[in-house]
């Protein structure tokens, strides 16, 4: 759709000059950092941001309104102003090449560059595409699977090939594309770890690739070119196969060492010597052609000896008879004596030899022969397979010594899906055009025609290669790998016009400077990777030559590439490297899918002929592929990409690209989100959604980080964890603190393994902050239902009463919003890392509060800091219940409840309220009414709290020593009779004590507040049994009692829980949030 600008000029009064020299400044990116290879961070809008020197930005009067603003938002005139200034630099070799050329003397002033279509993208595409495969493997393709198969073969691939372009054209089109090509699209649209994996993958597969190209020299220089140049030599037939290898192996070797040493010394020769290589590539497939249209008029003399219907090797032999007249005397040939022990006509022959008799056909019988009625279908067979000519012949009683014979036979076992794996290879290099997108004139545009004409081009000359081959070339020829039936020519050089050497000596150059740009490409590759920093262990080979030439990736892209050269078979290399092409190709088609689907707002390609189903259906052809070629391959590929994933997601250094798989993730929540929205968990779900409440000190450091390593080991990496923070103050003015804290709670996070999500507020007050966080934390369905927080240990010397008092109100803003809370009393003594021995977490439940106590230690053994500790719940027995059948249905409830635990019922008889406990409740009602009643100053305040506790601390002690609480209270069952002697022997021993105290103390006992008297003489008697039953626990779980309603009484609460805790060293006082979350049912 066109949009139409009008530019309205503003006159501001400046001069001329001063806009002139204002232009430059007005664009400046604030501290620009460049990566290794000198392209800018993803952080930049624009490439090329040049560092001027900061000036006055604007001082006009028009946009004065604005001008505060200048420095992240800049003129749109200025912005127009560096768009039309942005220059695409060259990468790559050429940046290399221009280094080593100007070293030590000023630098050029880098051109524009001005490749266009025809020779920036569709010849490099071209000579990319065709190549060893097609001059070394095609015809032997042909002859095996027949015309009809290889041409399911060859439409797969290019299918596959084509679909992978326009996703590939789509990415390439939507923004600029610096060096990287393939890697760099996909590690910006699929993430770093997808982009790591994948380009990992992409480098193997172009190093391989140098090695297919190398085995592929080797085999037409020593096959077809010098023969004779042979190291190893085999002395019989079954020794000719190892003697090849190894051949290979020494020549490949010496090959790839001399390339190496070629791209190491000056990479600007191989790019000199690519002209030479396309021609060699252009002249070879036009000599085809012209062969196969000589072979209407007039085919070449290629004759193949046939034994029978099997194929003789043409080595040993000149003619194809077995005996000739010479003189008016029949004589034998050389082929007699192949097959018997003497050139004598009465000496003993091979059975099959005299059974029957030789014919000689023409290998080439041309374009109008009818031979291709012959070739159309496929001729599959085991390794040692004798090649024969579908004609009659007598069969030999004893084959055993056909394999000695000189037979033409099958090198490999051949089946289709091996011919997909060997074949891909031939279509792979469609990325050369986006690989060289920095030196296009107009990449965006070049790109999508040049590799789409490309592909085009190169189907149209496989499909006919394939109809060609199997109508001009006989069958027994076609199968004939290595042209032994044609004294050792190159079967594809047979057909050429006008010579095979045409074809060999093409061949032979073009595998040589394939080979040359693999061994320059993959470094290159290898070198964005480790500069990217995404995979640590990699980035030395970031590193290389002061020109930027990886050396130390050349070296390891050379290791990697002899151990293919180890493997010396063509055949064996061809399939491996086609899975790291089509995972590379498969993330290209995923990656253009998924963005396409998201419908992110920056995924704008100018190249519009592409459609999600497309990359989809590239994508599953990619993958089927994978397994008809290798399913064991494409399984080690997958292997491999997996562990570089998972490496990188947890080693490697986080980036933010804007990636596909990031906007994959947010819609997904979104998704999830609205679906938990729609009813509450059922209970069987349920799980502690914590809201973890922090204090930071005043250097905005964590003060309890075991709070964080507890919430760990609760939560096991499950669930939702959000962990909280409060600063006084105002937004505006403690922003940066806010960030400081944030980045401060994340660091120990990170140090205690708790994955999370953190949240900082700042709020005017510590208690309003909290009940923002508790109130609003959490999106949608996925909000918190339990807090937990430490106890606030110093609250009595504390000189602020705020700081308990906000926890109160906690208290009951979380019993208000049905939330359960967690609170943890002498948290830093809390377990870290370390397991711990063998020992108890006791949960004492006193009132059923929906099952939450008896769920955390389950949870807490799933970790491995408590696995070694068992389970105790102890419960407390009135005076009505029967105890024994209470723990009959306890344990018959845990049994259901499928939780191990051990069980016991404490029973505590309704006695008379101690003298102890009057004067606790007196003391605290005395200090609570001085501290309301007397502005003390920080210094009696303190003095006070410690005479407090003295006198608590002296009470205490004098009390602990009387029979009444001897904890000889404690029974298991109750009855009357033993109720009433229990109080009176209770009674006696204290009856003269009780009386002195009671007239002694009685008028200020009347005074206190008999709720208050009750409230601690449940806590003190609680405290009691628990300290005698868990006192050497790892963990004791308490039911937390409710604060009380008038808010008068908030310090004495504070109390009780004290009271209540009293002596315990780890206590977690539990207080359910009004729901079931335990069930008996499945």
């Amino acid at each position: 759709m066109p949009t139409n600008f009008t530019v309205v000029p503003v006159d501001d009064g400046r001069k001329s000059s001063q806009e002139d020299s204002d232009d430059n400044n007005i664009l400046k990116e604030e501290d620009e950092e460049t990566i290794g290879d000198g392209n800018p961070r993803e952080s930049s809008p624009f490439i090329n941001n040049a560092d001027d020197e900061k000036g006055t930005l604007y001082d006009g009067k028009n946009m004065a309104l604005f001008e505060e603003e200048m420095d992240s938002n800049p003129m749109v005139s200025s912005l127009l102003n560096k768009l039309a200034n942005y220059t695409n630099l060259t990468q790559g070799v050429r940046e290399h090449e221009e280094a080593d050329e100007d070293e030590g003397a000023k630098k050029k002033t880098v051109k524009s560059p001005q490749m266009g279509t025809f020779i920036g993208v569709y010849l490099p595409c071209l000579q990319n595409i065709l190549g060893v495969i097609l001059f070394l493997r095609m015809t032997w393709i042909v002859g095996t699977a027949g015309i009809l198969e290889s041409f399911i073969i060859v439409s797969m691939c290019c299918s596959c090939t084509m679909l992978t372009a326009i996703s590939m054209s789509a990415i390439a089109t939507n923004g600029v594309v610096p060096a990287g090509g393939s890697y760099y699209m996909i590690s910006r649209s699929l993430g770093p770890e997808f982009g790591g994996a994948v380009g990992l993958c992409f480098y193997l597969g172009t190093t391989f690739a140098g090695a297919m190209y190398i085995l592929g020299t080797i085999e037409i220089f020593l096959t077809y070119i010098v023969p004779s140049a042979a190291i190893f030599k085999a002395e019989e037939k079954e020794q000719e196969a190892d003697a090849l290898l190894n051949n290979m192996r020494v020549y490949g070797t010496c090959c790839l060492t001399l390339m190496a040493l070629v791209v190491f010394v000056g990479v600007k020769y191989v790019n000199k010597l690519a002209l030479v290589f396309l021609a060699c590539v252009v002249l070879s497939i036009l000599a085809i052609y012209a062969g196969v249209i000589k072979t209407i008029f007039e085919p070449p003399v290629f004759p193949v000896c046939l034994l029978g219907n099997r194929t003789l090797q043409n080595h040993g032999f000149d003619k194809c008879m077995k005996t000739e007249i010479i003189d008016n005397v029949t004589v034998t040939t050389k082929l007699w004596s192949l097959f018997c022990k003497g050139p004598e006509l009465n000496a003993s022959c091979n059975e099959y030899f005299s059974l029957n008799n030789v014919t000689e056909i023409q290998g080439i019988p041309g374009l109008t022969s009818g031979v291709i009625s012959e070739n159309m279908w496929g001729s599959y067979g085991p390794a040692g397979m004798l090649v024969e000519k579908a004609v009659p012949s007598v069969p030999a009683s004893d084959a055993s010594q056909d394999k000695l014979m000189p037979y033409v036979v099958n090198d490999i076992t051949a089946f289709f899906t091996l011919l997909v794996g060997i074949y891909f290879p031939s279509v792979t290099g469609i990325m050369a055009g986006s690989n060289r997108s920095g030196d296009l004139r107009d990449a965006q545009r070049s790109i999508p025609i040049g590799t789409i004409l490309a592909i085009a081009t190169t189907t149209i000359i496989y499909l006919s290669c394939v109809v060609m081959f199997g109508a001009c070339i006989e069958g027994v020829l076609l199968r004939d790998k290595f042209g032994d039936s044609v004294k050792g020519n190159l079967v594809i050089g047979t057909l050429s016009w006008p010579s095979p050497w045409v074809i060999v000596i093409g061949s032979f150059f073009s595998c040589c400077g394939a080979g040359l740009q693999s061994l320059t490409g993959a470094p290159r590759l290898l070198q964005a990777i480790a500069r990217d920093g995404i995979v640590p262990f990699l980035e030395v080979f970031g590193h290389g030559k002061a020109n930027g030439e990886p050396t130390w990736a050349l070296l390891l892209t050379a290791v990697i590439c002899e151990s293919g050269i180890l493997i010396a078979s063509l055949d064996a290399v061809a399939p491996i490297l086609s899975m790291f092409f089509l995972m590379c190709y498969l993330f290209v088609n995923l990656a253009c899918a998924l963005q396409t689907l998201l419908r992110t707002p920056n995924w704008r390609p100018r190249f519009r002929y592409y459609h999600w189903t497309l990359s989809f259906l590239g994508m599953s052809l990619c993958l089927a592929l994978m397994f008809i070629s290798s399913w064991y391959y494409a399984l080690v590929a997958m292997l491999i990409a997996g562990c570089i994933y998972k490496y990188i997601e947890y080693r490697g250094a986080e980036k933010e690209w804007g990636d596909g798989i990031r906007g994959l993730s947010l819609n997904a929540a979104r998704y999830a989100l609205i679906r938990l929205e729609e009813a509450p968990p059922h209970t069987k779900n349920w799980r502690p959604q914590l809201l973890v409440l922090l204090n930071l000190d005043s250097e905005l450091s964590v003060k309890h980080p075991r709070l964080l390593s507890f919430t760990t080991q609760l939560k096991a990496g499950k669930g939702l964890t959000i962990v909280g923070s409060v600063l006084e103050g105002t937004f505006l003015g403690r922003e940066s603190d806010a960030k400081r804290a944030e980045q401060s709670i994340k660091s120990a996070m990170t140090a205690e393994k708790t994955k999370g999500f953190c949240h900082v507020v700042v709020s005017s007050n510590l208690r309003d902050g909290f009940s923002h966080l508790i109130q609003s934390a959490g999106l949608g369905g996925m909000k918190h239902n339990s807090v937990l927080m430490a106890w606030p240990a110093n609250w009595r010397q504390s000189s602020d009463p705020q700081s308990w008092k906000n926890f109160i109100e906690t208290v009951r803003e979380t019993t208000a919003a049905h939330q359960a809370l967690l609170v943890a009393k002498n948290v830093d003594s809390f377990p870290h890392q370390e397991r711990l021995a063998e020992g108890t977490i006791d949960v004492w439940w006193i009132v059923h509060d929906g099952g939450l106590l008896m769920l955390l230690p389950f949870l807490l053994q799933q970790h491995k800091v408590w696995r070694k500790c068992k389970m105790r719940i102890f419960t407390v027995a009135q005076l009505d219940d029967n105890s024994i059948q209470m723990k009959k249905d306890l344990q018959m409830f845990l049994y259901h409840l499928r939780l191990n635990a051990e069980v016991e019922v404490v029973e505590m008889h309704d006695s008379d309220i101690s003298a102890f406990t009057y004067e606790k409740t007196l003391v605290m009602e005395q200090r609570s009414q001085m501290l309301k009643q007397m502005q003390l100053s920080r210094t009696e305040r303190e003095r006070e709290a410690q005479l407090i506790h003295d006198r608590n601390t002296a009470s205490h002690a004098a009390l602990n020593d009387k029979p009444d609480v001897s904890p000889e209270r404690v029974h298991m069952t109750w009855t009357k009779d033993k109720f009433c002697t229990e109080r009176n022997r209770n009674r006696e021993p204290s009856a003269n004590m009780a009386v002195r105290d009671l007239f002694s103390m009685k008028p200020e006992w009347e005074s206190l507040n008999q709720s208050n008297v009750r409230c601690m003489h449940t806590a003190i008697k609680l405290n009691e049994v628990v300290a005698n039953k868990s006192q050497g626990a790892h963990l004791v779980l308490l039911n937390m009692p409710g604060p009380p309603k008038n808010r008068g009484g908030d310090e004495n609460y504070m109390e009780f829980l004290e009271v209540l805790m009293e002596g315990l060293n780890r206590v977690l006082l539990v207080r359910g949030g009004g729901r079931e979350v335990i069930t008996i049912y499945s």
